[in-house]
């Protein structure tokens, strides 16, 4: 079983001096094509001026920018499931699990990376970068290369699997899967939940890692602490498990900022515990 996920935009800065080479990540044999992208990005960053970073990073705070125009050849790099931090990843709290559950998520995770593409959890060499999921530089369609070149492999990696797909949408134009695959949906009173989807796909892939899942009739079998399978809906290659949440989640409080547009277009800085208190029409309850 291999299981689909995506990345986040905040990470865990550090790690070792050590840089990234052709046996950092998976598929070494097109460790040059992913470098076409990497190395123009690492172009664009030390070159670019304080405008084009700030549309790339999106932000305009001078230590982030700043941080993240260093060379990225020579910045340190870890494991690629220990860099993301955001909040599918904290409700993964993949530092709590013990060892077999990590080998389970190392081995059999693939993580779709903005600026790396495809890599698996357990890669070693991923350093810590900034691209806003969707942006791009230097003109280049970079989900669009990355289906380009990497579908085949992917293709052929995944023949023998079954796959569970976690990823949001977007990520879905970095590959397009081609044979049966499993995803999920979170519904509460009959809609669908988007602010909590990245906390629910967290838990379920800590449990699928918990239970040793290999298939996906044990992943129907698996027992999630509130919620339950409200039904499973077959299209074509697509099962979608619907899960009715039965008790809504508490975001786990970090010091980690969120932001949240209003209907005049302004941003506001919210952490996890304020982001708990705004409905759907994007006003804070309080």
């Amino acid at each position: 079983m291999k299981i689909l996920f995506s990345p986040s935009e905040t990470k865990i800065a550090g790690g070792e001096e050590i840089s990234f080479n052709k046996n950092s990540f998976i598929f070494p044999e097109l460790y040059e094509t992913r470098m076409e992208i990497v190395k123009q990005y690492n172009d664009f960053i030390t070159s670019a001026s304080k405008d084009e970073l700030i549309k790339l990073f999106g932000t305009k705070k001078e230590d982030v920018l700043e941080q993240y125009s260093k060379d990225l050849f020579t910045t340190p790099t870890m494991k690629v499931i220990q860099r993301y931090d955001g909040v599918a990843f904290d409700y993964l709290d993949y530092p709590k699990l013990n060892t077999n559950e990590k080998a389970y998520i190392d081995e059999n995770v693939l993580i779709f990376s903005n600026l790396f593409g495809v890599l698996k959890a357990g890669d070693n060499g991923l350093p810590d970068y900034k691209l806003k999921q969707g942006e791009t530089f230097s003109n280049l369609k970079i989900e669009k290369f990355y289906n380009d070149n990497f579908s085949k492999v992917l293709d052929e990696y995944l023949k023998d699997e079954d796959i569970i797909d976690l990823r949001a949408g977007f990520y879905e134009k970095f590959y397009k899967i081609e044979k049966p695959y499993t995803t999920m949906k979170f519904i509460k009173d009959g809609k669908v939940v988007s602010h909590w989807a990245k906390a629910y796909r967290g838990i379920i892939l800590k449990l699928l890692a918990q239970n040793d899942i290999k298939t996906i009739d044990e992943l129907i079998n698996m027992k999630v602490k509130k919620l339950r399978i409200e039904e499973i809906k077959k299209q074509k290659i697509k099962t979608e498990i619907v899960y009715a949440i039965i008790e809504r989640l508490k975001m786990r409080k970090k010091p980690v900022i969120a932001f949240l547009l209003d209907k005049r277009g302004g941003a506001m800085e919210l952490s996890y515990e304020e982001l708990n208190n705004v409905n759907t029409n994007g006003k804070i309850l309080w």
